[in-house]
């Protein structure tokens, strides 16, 4: 495919692709990706770059936008992007996973078209196709309120955006190569703070972000990173969290935050210290080894150097665990504040409804032919060569995969793996209750593509049903990420609303590459314009769909 003008984008789209109201604004977005010499730590090697940055460049929109991003594949790979918590209502044709879209192929081009429908926050893309996440493009996705509806505090001076993760000075392909061997990508070796690691009275480092004394300023906080749960604080100032992952929060103040692998959070920060510089300090949690980076947070016209003396991070043993575990209890939706629609966030009782299915996924370590793999109960998913959307749609779902491989409930062996496509058969507009139970001694974190869930509930121990009288039914945060401490459990809870092929998967990208996956198929009885939109007319096919007669498109 050429290149297309952004007007020949818009008369492409308006021709009724996706059918959004023409009074919702576009914003237009043309990326080149290519490799590119990065050293976030300090040693140089291939990174990903879009349009020659990493981080990529921020998408600054605002709820009912529509995001039309064209993107250039100058990789000789194939490449795919997913927008990390976006929900795009009715359309898993643009949520960039390999199990509902072709990959970008070497030298073409793709256009993905996506609606931010009533939605507010904090989000971030990344590339899901191979190890790619471990080399780069990646970028901010921040989502305002629309200008009528009111936010639950006073407009900050400025906004900065901190994409933090774990990082290794192996290249992609490298650490493909050693999973590929049947090998664990090992542990990292060190933590970026937005592409760069910064050490205590390193002289040479320019400040991350320039602040004025007696301003407030919101930080958008993303970890980013490959498996490594992390710490932030700010030196001698505290943290008010205002929003998690699209949704505003009541507005507790912390010393100091866990921020788990793909989750995103905003905190208000006032400059109100003696005018000088300041670390940003962030530190693994969870980890053998520690690791840690720095930042520097400087006062406009101060006069100083940051103290060497950095905050301490939370004990990381088993008193440490419980500290985060009560952090997450602390974190509340703000049922008083408008959502992205003008009624309040708590006008929606998820805890009235009743649960019509219950999902426990219990995660897997195991051996398989002698490599290693990872899996939810009992499935360690496979990509097929036709994404599964595909394949579903265009009737053919018998000639790639088979449906409810996994089950409900985890197997009693479930060290034993199958690998296979691994597609849960969902109810359209069922509410249903997900269990994580986690095993093993390592810190899990999980991810729910088209959807926010409420998130009621982390209990050291195995699950059982009289744990519900634990849950919090009133004001859990509606979120799309959930960690899972080791030897523990988490609850979610959400309504089934948006029909798509959409990943349930681990953040951490090691496993999801390896099989902790799965995806939800929620089909739509109606076949509706209403419940789903129809196959864009530029998606590109693959597997065994070219040559297939295209299914009867959906009506109104």
């Amino acid at each position: 495919m050429g290149r297309m003008t952004f007007v020949e984008l818009f008369l492409c789209f308006s021709a009724g692709a996706l059918m959004v109201h023409a009074e919702d604004p576009y914003h237009f977005f043309e990326w080149n990706v290519t490799y590119g010499t990065i050293a976030p730590l300090g040693v140089p090697q291939q990174g990903i770059l879009i349009n020659g940055q990493f981080p990529g460049p921020k998408i600054n929109c605002t709820s009912n936008n529509n995001i039309v991003v064209n993107v250039f594949n100058n990789l000789d790979e194939p490449f795919l992007l997913t927008w990390n918590g976006v929900q795009h209502r009715k359309n898993s044709w643009q949520d960039g996973t390999l199990g509902t879209m072709c990959p970008i192929l070497p030298g073409k081009n793709f256009t993905y078209h996506f609606q931010v429908k009533d939605q507010i926050g904090s989000f971030y893309y990344f590339p899901t196709t191979g190890l790619h996440k471990a080399s780069g493009a990646i970028g901010g996705l921040q989502v305002h309120s629309r200008d009528l509806i009111p936010v639950p505090f006073d407009n900050p001076a400025d906004e900065y955006f901190l994409l933090l993760g774990d990082w290794y000075n192996k290249g992609h392909k490298s650490l493909k190569k050693q999973l590929d061997s049947g090998r664990s990508i090992g542990r990292p070796d060190g933590i970026h703070i937005n592409g760069k690691s910064g050490k205590v009275s390193d002289k040479a480092s320019e400040p991350l972000y320039t602040v004025e004394s007696g301003k407030t300023y919101r930080c958008r906080v993303c970890n980013v990173g490959m498996r490594t749960s992390v710490n932030f604080r700010l030196q001698g100032h505290t943290l008010k969290l205002v929003e998690m992952e699209g949704s505003h929060t009541v507005q507790n103040v912390y010393d100091s935050l866990d921020l788990h692998v793909g989750q995103c959070l905003s905190v208000l920060v006032t400059a109100n210290q003696v005018p000088k510089d300041y670390y940003f300090v962030v530190s693994s949690r969870f980890a053998q080894h520690p690791l840690s980076s720095v930042a520097i947070i400087r006062y406009l016209n101060g006069n100083g150097p940051a103290s060497p003396e950095l905050p301490l991070s939370p004990p990381d043993n088993t008193e440490g665990i419980a500290w985060s575990i009560n952090q997450f209890r602390s974190f509340r939706w703000n049922l008083t504040a408008s959502a992205a629609r003008p009624n309040p966030q708590g006008s929606y009782h998820y805890g009235q409804i009743n649960i019509t299915r219950t999902i426990k996924l219990a995660n897997s370590r195991s051996y398989v032919d002698g490599k290693l793999r990872f899996g939810l109960n009992g499935v360690s998913h496979v990509d097929s060569e036709t994404p599964l959307k595909l394949a579903e749609y265009f009737g053919a779902s018998d000639k790639v995969f088979k449906y409810d491989i996994i089950k409900d409930e985890p197997p009693q062996d479930n060290t034993k793996l199958i690998l296979a496509p691994n597609v849960l058969n969902a109810t359209f507009r069922n509410f249903v209750e997900i269990i994580f139970e986690n095993h093993e001694r390592t810190i899990q974190t999980y991810h729910l593509d088209g959807y926010s869930f409420f998130a009621v509930a982390i209990e050291p121990g195995r699950w059982s049903p009289e744990k519900r009288k634990n849950y919090n039914l009133l004001d859990a945060v509606s979120r799309h990420n959930i960690q899972v401490y080791p030897n523990s459990w988490a609850a979610v809870m959400t309504t089934l609303d948006n029909a798509g092929m959409w990943s349930l998967r681990s953040e951490m990208w090691e496993r999801v590459y390896l099989g902790q996956q799965l995806y939800f198929s929620v089909l739509s009885p109606a076949r509706s314009l209403r419940d789903e939109y129809n196959l864009p007319d530029n998606t590109p096919l693959c597997g065994i769909v070219p040559g297939l007669p295209l299914p009867p498109p959906y009506t109104a």
